[in-house]
């Protein structure tokens, strides 16, 4: 505002200069036909100069009364709006911060849960493989044993069902040579036809 004043002021000297040029036009500006710039007439002259004091005390109250309340309050008016940018600049640094940690922190904590999930994926299976090594050593161990159960079964069987053997062949060589064979080579041959199957 500052400026504006001073191109007023510049205004005011630049029309009071250029008054000595219109009091020297006068004369042929009357002879035009433009009785109001007829200085030799008091009316015009009187008129001349009250519209210069008019002007100068409205020049003065200008100056030294509306216009440096004018400049104030644009003044106060540009110190606020310079303090609102302000404000507005610091609030923007703050959120681009704050936009900045909470990058960090969703980073930080993706990392983490990321960490997490690969334990916990680890350890699931860590136990998982536990378990079945677990699971295939009690199923070994039960096979093992169902497998020794066949085989005792088995011998049993052929234990229960050698004399039934015996008997059998006993018979059928009697009924082929038509005498009563020897019990104990009978017998002994079962046994190593018993054998034989077992192997």
């Amino acid at each position: 505002m500052r400026l504006s004043v001073t191109s007023f002021r510049r205004v005011v000297l630049a029309g009071a200069s250029c008054a000595p040029l219109l009091l020297a036009a006068a004369p042929e500006a009357h002879a035009a036909g433009m009785p109001q710039l007829d200085f030799s007439n008091p009316l015009v002259t009187g008129q001349v100069v009250w519209g210069g004091v008019v002007f100068l005390f409205f020049y003065l109250a200008l100056r030294g009364w509306a216009l440096p309340k004018v400049d104030a309050v644009l003044q106060n008016r540009s110190e606020r709006i310079a303090g609102d940018l302000d404000q507005a600049r610091a609030a923007k640094v703050e959120a681009d911060k704050a936009v900045l940690e909470l990058r960090e922190t969703k980073k930080a904590a993706a990392a983490e849960a990321q960490a997490h999930l690969d334990a916990v994926l680890e350890h699931e299976r860590a136990s998982a493989a536990a378990k079945l090594a677990e699971i295939t050593e009690r199923l070994d161990g039960e096979i093992a044993r169902a497998e020794a159960g066949v085989v005792a079964e088995r011998e049993r069987a052929l234990q229960s069902l050698r004399p039934i053997a015996v008997d059998v062949a006993e018979s059928l060589v009697e009924r082929l040579i038509g005498a009563r064979a020897d019990r104990a080579v009978v017998e002994a041959a079962v046994a190593r036809a018993t054998a034989q199957t077992a192997h």
